[in-house]
């Protein structure tokens, strides 16, 4: 009788070398491939499906475990079983009919792919990582636990090449818990260093230390000449405009967006680094490094591209991409160290460095983080000096991320008062103020030659007005806080774009001065090109007083005056930069009118041509008058009209200094 298809097959496959026992209704001798007629026609048993090559019991190109390869056995096919391959595609079965040759050269291999993705992912060493532990659970955990799982079935079941043993299938077994026991360490690990777990609310309140201060007394009046007037947009925007003056680095490099904002000579400027435009420009020019830096001034709008010299390129930048990469090789040098936000800043030289903090856990495995360490690297030649934070050079601005400390800085808000609290009744629960996007809100201001971060603290509903808020120094992590009511940020943005809104300018995020002893929210406010066209102050505690102008003096002096006309400031609070006067006389003429809703009486002297703004209801005794009485009273110096701050005496009497509080409606200059 002919041969069916699928027993030619088998035939060729038995020829070849190959093992086919273990296919279904192919049993051995003559009996397998004749027909009686009445029998069945596969009457051989079941085999092992270890006797299969490639460890699985079928074809590993086929897959797909207890798979069948069907068709009509050899005779007829009436009650019995058609013959059948069973397949596996399972990577334990295949890894348990490894042969030891098999196993050390995957072991091997396996080292090799370690090692390389270590090079190139290098996390740290450090149980104190989480990119470590996914590292290792996905490169080492999880395969070990595939070999030594398959190893003991293997020994449990046996196959044609080993017998069962119950003894190697229970010590594989064991070993096989080891991976999982090594992750459920990392998991225990997480779970003490959760803010809910007993004692941990303590420890992060406690975390970063702040103290209370006086604003008049510990915020210096602002120096105008030191005032940022632009954002990071902005001086992207112009360090991205500088690039195209120099031709032959626009077809090579680009800058970086970092931007970091640093002291620099005395002003505050950002600085970013340029880096390679692609790969191929990398090849091109990586014997001499990168170039130049960019270098924005915060008040000036100057920006500028500083060249390093010829050979004093910087070799050690992000846009490196293999080993001079500065994540990695900083990493590299010391594996233990676990990098927070490395930041690019320039010494008193101009000479670019990398500030790369240490991070250090104190809570659990994963909790309670701050900065231990810092390893300072030259960009230029790669060398690299480790030292504490009190011994950072002051010339470094930014060793803690500011990131790190506003997040410290709710830490203590929260938990001051332990974790039920911060949950349940939220009893002294503060905040730092979000951002104009859900992220945190926060600026820079200069402070004793630092960068300090700043942002307002609002209570646990995160409303729109404030308790106070922080600075909190970036090199040393020390932390004030001031006790002042007053708008968010987000509201004192919306106040100013309201005074230009026929304009459609936006406002940049606030930064916090002194002006007379006020604590004043400073922006720029900026067109649809991402260029400042003019300027605001605003006071914090009455946000209703918005001062507009063209230059920072002029917006000063209207702000200044703002404030004298509601009674905020005497002539003795106005600073220098404000002139302010006396007069008296007798009026000669008196004219009233109403600007944005307030009342204005305007009023000139016999002899004298200037004209005398006196605002209501601040000044509201002004109505008692009329032509011919005299008066005298103090004054602020404007354009075109005099803002009287003080009556100072009328008609023989003492006249009362309007109070601020009788001022309850807006009052607005621009």
């Amino acid at each position: 009788m002919a041969k069916s298809g699928i027993d030619s097959l088998l035939d060729a496959l038995q020829q070849s070398g190959m093992n086919v026992d273990d296919i279904g209704g192919a049993s051995s001798g003559p009996s397998a491939q004749e027909s009686s007629g009445a029998g069945s026609s596969s009457g051989g048993s079941s085999r092992s499906r270890g006797d299969m090559p490639f460890g699985g019991g079928g074809f590993p190109f086929m897959g797909g475990r207890g798979g069948r390869f069907g068709g009509a056995g050899g005779g007829d096919s009436d009650g019995g079983e058609p013959p059948h391959i069973e397949f596996s595609g399972s990577l334990g079965d295949r890894m348990a009919s490894w042969s030891r040759r098999t196993i050390v050269i995957a072991v091997i291999v396996a080292v090799l792919i370690l090692l390389a993705a270590y090079w190139w992912f290098h996390p740290p060493i450090s149980v104190n990582s989480a990119d470590t532990w996914l590292f290792v659970a996905i490169f080492i955990l999880l395969p070990t636990f595939l070999f030594f799982r398959s190893r003991s079935r293997r020994y449990e079941t046996g196959d044609s090449k080993l017998d069962p043993d119950p003894g190697k299938a229970k010590t594989f077994g064991f070993l096989k818990f080891i991976p999982v026991i090594v992750l459920a360490v990392g998991i225990l690990g997480w779970v003490v260093s959760l803010d809910l777990f007993p004692g941990n609310a303590e420890k992060y309140a406690n975390v970063l230390k702040t103290d209370t201060m006086t604003f008049a007394d510990d915020i210096q009046e602002v120096d105008y000449s030191q005032i940022p007037v632009i954002d990071r947009d902005s001086a992207i925007l112009l360090g991205n405009r500088e690039m195209g003056s120099i031709p032959e680095y626009v077809s090579q490099f680009e800058i970086s967006n970092l931007y970091s904002q640093i002291n620099y000579q005395g002003a505050p400027v950002r600085v970013s680094p340029l880096g390679y435009a692609d790969l191929f420009k990398w090849f091109t020019n990586r014997g001499q490094g990168i170039p130049a830096y960019a270098l924005v001034n915060m008040t000036t709008q100057d920006a500028e591209i500083v060249r390093l010299g010829e050979g004093n390129g910087m070799k050690y930048t992000p846009s490196e991409p293999l080993a001079r990469n500065i994540h990695r090789y900083v990493q590299l040098k010391y594996p233990f160290y676990i990098f927070d936000e490395k930041s690019f800043e320039v010494d008193e030289n101009g000479q670019p460095w990398w500030i790369c903090p240490v991070r250090k856990y104190t809570i659990g495995l994963f909790g309670g983080e701050t900065i231990d360490r810092v390893v300072m690297c030259n960009a230029c030649t790669g060398e690299c000096t480790e030292l504490s934070v009190g011994d950072v050079p002051q010339w470094t601005d930014r060793v803690y991320p500011a990131d790190l400390l506003i997040r410290q800085y709710n830490w203590s808000g929260r938990y001051q008062q332990g974790w039920f609290n911060s949950w349940l009744g939220q009893s002294g629960v503060v905040q730092t103020t979000p951002g104009t996007d859900g992220t945190l809100g926060y600026n820079y201001i200069a402070k004793d030659d630092d960068v300090w971060v700043y942002t307002g603290v609002t209570s646990a509903t995160a409303d729109s007005s404030i308790v106070g808020f922080v600075l909190v120094d970036q090199r040393t992590a020390k932390s004030h806080y001031y006790a002042v009511a007053g708008a968010t940020e987000t509201s004192a943005m919306e106040s100013a774009e309201g005074q230009v809104q026929n304009l459609r300018y936006t406002s940049t995020f606030p930064l916090l001065i002194n002006v007379s002893n006020q604590p004043t929210y400073f922006m720029a406010l900026k067109d649809g090109a991402g260029l400042v066209k003019k300027f605001a102050m605003i006071d914090i505690q009455r946000y209703q007083n918005v001062a507009v102008g063209d230059t920072v003096a002029e917006t000063q002096k209207a702000y200044e005056t703002l404030l004298a006309t509601n009674g905020v400031l005497t002539g003795a609070d106005i600073s220098d930069s404000a002139t302010y006067g006396e007069a008296s006389g007798t009026i000669r003429t008196m004219a009233t009118g109403v600007i944005e809703g307030n009342s204005h009486y305007y009023v000139t002297l016999e002899g004298d041509d200037a004209i005398y703004d006196f605002v209501l209801p601040g000044l509201v005794r002004i109505v008692g008058y009329q032509p011919g009485d005299k008066i005298e009273f103090t004054y602020v110096e404007n354009d075109p009209t005099n803002t009287v701050s003080e009556i100072t005496s009328a008609k023989g009497k003492n006249v009362e200094k309007p109070s601020s509080s009788d001022a309850k409606e807006e009052q607005v200059v621009s």
